[in-house]
């Protein structure tokens, strides 16, 4: 039993639990991408294009609550690694702790600018899941294409910092690709 114990994965790992949220929060970008690009082609007549921009701020807010959760990780895991030691002052750390701030400060900011848009559009425009959120910027018309514009490009910014954090990470991104298609794999009895 004792030696079942010790091979048993601790479920309160700081860095699991990361990644853990580092993956939910991928699915989530991935469908605010997907719906984002979708129902910006779609016209107003469309029956079901306000309840797809509800969907999108609705995942939009999650995403926003997952970023706070996985920022206090971060920091569990920051201090657990460099109390213990500091960090070597490489090119490849500078240009790591690079890419994920700027990778973190647009987690942040494209959802802003969200916000943004959509306060200024209307008031009580942004809905999480059916509950209406207290609006942050007041309406105007003035600030509706600046959010718009904001909201685009800080979104295509951001894809393309998580292509380049796809490509850094590559090994990891293969490995991963084939643990996936082993799982989806027919078995064979």
């Amino acid at each position: 039993m004792a030696l079942a114990q010790s091979f048993k994965p601790r479920l309160n790992n700081a860095f699991k639990q990361l990644m853990s949220v580092h993956w939910w929060m991928s699915g989530a970008y991935l469908v605010l991408f997907v719906t984002g690009t979708f129902m910006s082609q779609l016209d107003r007549s469309v029956a079901y294009r306000g309840s797809l921009y509800d969907f999108h701020k609705s995942i939009g807010v999650t995403s926003m609550a997952l970023l706070t959760w996985r920022i206090f990780l971060l920091l569990q895991v920051w201090w657990k690694k460099y109390t213990k030691r500091s960090p070597k002052f490489t090119t490849a750390w500078f240009k790591t702790v690079a890419l994920h701030s700027s990778l973190y400060l647009l987690m942040w900011a494209v959802p802003i600018a969200g916000f943004l848009l959509s306060n200024s559009f209307r008031p009580n425009n942004v809905k999480f899941f059916g509950i209406v959120l207290p609006d942050l910027f007041p309406q105007n018309e003035a600030m509706v294409e600046i959010g718009r514009s904001a909201h685009f490009w800080l979104a295509y910014t951001f894809l393309a910092l998580i292509v380049l954090h796809l490509v850094a990470q590559w090994k990891v991104v293969r490995a991963n690709w084939r643990r996936l298609s082993n799982l989806l794999k027919p078995r064979t009895a």
